[in-house]
């Protein structure tokens, strides 16, 4: 088929169906614009994972004799512990924090609250801060070091903490899939009634095409190109619609875990390289499902 013919074929299949190619583009637009929401929080989840993974430490709590009896870590019970702790591998450095020093550090995490008023120093253990170089066996042998050991009141796993914003984190983005798939379902079920009007009010050429020798495939590919146009638009404004709602919402919510170093802010480059990813995945889509929809249901 000549270009002119089919550019003018298209341009008046879209204007013919004018509302459902238009409700088409926007339920288009809004199932990438979810998937490609999705995408970004999974880049952000990796982002945090990995500013995170150099600050986390292990705790040791000593106990309450120990805590209260020796305020710079210089008793033979908690010099041991540090020694055994600086000689475990994965270790990177140990530092001691003594129940004042804890306190002061509650007191400035808790300012203004009551919990602040009811806490003493002597309720809060002195702790063993380590450092690890080795994330991932690291913990393990924090534990193993110092398991059974009378001076200790506990270990505290900093991923314990942070894996649950991480669970938190992977719900919000298998919920924001979830609803992708509900949505792709419905715009694939559009796009094909919309392929199904179009081939229908147009029943009468394309029946005059293919008696003067016109093939199957010339008749279809109208169709096609209607349909990845229109995908394609809906990418387009999704696109648009992710980069606005950075600027717009994203930018201001996160604005000062964001200057505290919280959360990593959402990348502009990120944006833009999912956004022009869903350019051409709108039109696959659209387009596969036009050609699914003409070869079973439509004969053309």
């Amino acid at each position: 088929m000549r270009a002119g013919l089919l550019t003018r074929e298209v341009s008046g299949g879209l204007r013919r169906n004018v509302t459902m190619t238009v409700a088409m583009v926007l339920t288009t637009a809004v199932t990438l614009m979810t998937v490609g929401a999705g995408l970004l929080v999974i880049r952000t989840i990796d982002d945090i994972s990995a500013l995170y993974t150099d600050r986390l430490e292990i705790q040791v709590a000593l106990s309450a004799e120990v805590s209260s009896a020796d305020p710079d870590c210089s008793g033979p019970a908690c010099s041991r512990l540090r020694s055994v702790l600086v000689s475990t591998p994965g270790v990177g450095e140990v530092t001691y924090e003594s129940q004042a020093a804890a306190y002061a550090r509650f007191q400035e995490l808790f300012a203004g609250q009551s919990v602040a008023d009811v806490a003493r120093p002597q309720s809060l253990p002195a702790t063993l801060r380590v450092t690890l170089t080795d994330q991932q066996a690291g913990p393990a042998a924090v534990r193993a070091a110092v398991e059974g050991d009378p001076g200790i009141r506990g270990v505290i796993d900093q991923r314990d903490v942070v894996g649950t914003l991480f669970d938190f984190l992977g719900g919000v983005r298998d919920v924001a899939f979830a609803l992708a798939v509900v949505q792709a379902l419905a715009a694939v079920l559009l796009i094909s009634n919309t392929v199904q009007v179009s081939a229908f009010t147009r029943r009468t050429e394309v029946g005059v095409m293919r008696l003067v020798g016109a093939t199957r495939w010339t008749t279809q590919l109208p169709f096609l190109v209607e349909a990845a146009v229109a995908g394609m638009i809906g990418g387009t404004l999704a696109g648009i619609g992710l980069v606005a709602a950075k600027y717009v919402v994203v930018d201001d919510l996160l604005s000062a875990i964001g200057t505290a170093g919280v959360i990593p802010p959402v990348r502009l480059t990120d944006v833009l390289a999912v956004s022009v990813l869903l350019i051409p995945v709108g039109g696959v889509v659209a387009g596969v499902t036009g050609y699914v929809t003409l070869r079973a249901y439509v004969k053309v």
